[in-house]
């Protein structure tokens, strides 16, 4: 399984990449994204790697972000949302902006990706909008991101633990957060974060 691929960047053209790894060159398909942040031929590049392997298959998909690839195999748990659907969605959306369209159920916003109807949109919404604060960064009520690790994440484990759905106790811990500000401790974080939640 190929991981990850730090070499040169031999060429890109439309959803793909070949990234030259000492002399073997890997064709990479990827998003519009992450083609713009490779940026021109003949710089060095690190990308991280899906495999995907079928019977008649071998494809490689490129990300720029180990984050970006999460939300792809995320993505794709969703019945009816292969490869080039989630990367039409990964190109449409910004990661923050994916997750805060999945927090506040805005299918209209995942049904601007080529290819995603409204009907997919809905169900892609349905099945990930509990799933949306959990991985790579917490959705403030203001739209900001806010990192996942340190207190924060803690705050959130501590709020899923307490039985909150992880949309739920993401909400709240980031509305805390704005709150209490960046210095933080984790007992104050989860306080102010259980009153939020039980309004």
């Amino acid at each position: 399984m190929i991981a990850k691929l730090t070499g040169r960047l031999d060429s890109s053209g439309a959803g793909h990449a070949v990234i030259d790894v000492g002399g073997v060159g890997y064709l990479v398909e990827a998003s519009a994204r992450t083609l713009d942040a490779l940026g021109p031929a003949g710089g060095e590049v690190t990308i991280h790697t899906e495999m995907l392997v079928g019977e008649d298959f071998l494809r490689l998909l490129g990300f720029a972000r180990a984050e970006e690839r999460d939300w792809f195999r995320l993505l794709t748990s969703v019945q009816g949302v292969g490869a080039k659907v989630a990367l039409a969605i990964l190109s449409a959306l910004e990661v923050a902006e994916l997750q805060r369209a999945l927090a506040s159920g805005d299918s209209a916003m995942i049904a601007r990706a080529n290819g995603v109807g409204p009907k997919l949109a809905q169900r892609i919404t349905h099945e990930l909008k509990d799933k949306a604060g959990a991985l790579g960064g917490i959705a403030g009520s203001a739209g900001a991101s806010v990192p996942t690790g340190g207190p924060l994440a803690d705050a959130v484990a501590a709020l899923t633990g307490l039985g909150f759905k992880p949309g739920e106790a993401s909400a709240a811990v980031a509305a805390a957060s704005e709150e209490l500000g960046a210095g933080a401790t984790l007992d104050a974080l989860v306080r102010a974060a259980l009153k939020k939640a039980a309004k």
